[in-house]
């Protein structure tokens, strides 16, 4: 069975920086493609970030820049490190995964981002 479990958000002012984790079980990082998500009040869930299995990321234009994407193998656990925060960026963000598709979901953390 996999779970994943993002930590690492919380309240921080604009221009600040949060970093998330996701640590997996059941599920192993090295050979899966992981996605960050995202969604705000009353909007559509969006992709953030995404790494591949061959290393390569893609990131949505909003956050080209300001956020990276990676994931430490050994111990099986993606991260988004998230700089130069907006107001913009306030929402529950998921970590998402799967061997060739984005089939196992966390639970969400959440991210607010004070003017």
């Amino acid at each position: 069975q996999v779970h994943l479990v993002e930590s690492g958000g919380g309240l921080v002012q604009a221009g600040g920086s949060l970093k998330l984790s996701c640590a997996a079980s059941g599920i192993t990082f090295s050979i899966s493609v992981i996605g960050w998500y995202r969604q705000a009040p009353g909007k559509q869930r969006e992709l953030v970030a995404i790494l591949r299995r061959e290393g390569n990321t893609d990131y949505a234009d909003s956050v080209k820049g300001r956020f990276t994407i990676s994931r430490h193998n050994a111990e099986n656990t993606a991260y988004l490190q998230m700089n130069s925060l907006k107001p913009e960026d306030t929402a529950v963000y998921y970590c998402a995964a799967g061997v060739s598709s984005l089939r196992y979901w966390g639970q969400g953390t959440q991210v607010t981002v004070s003017s």
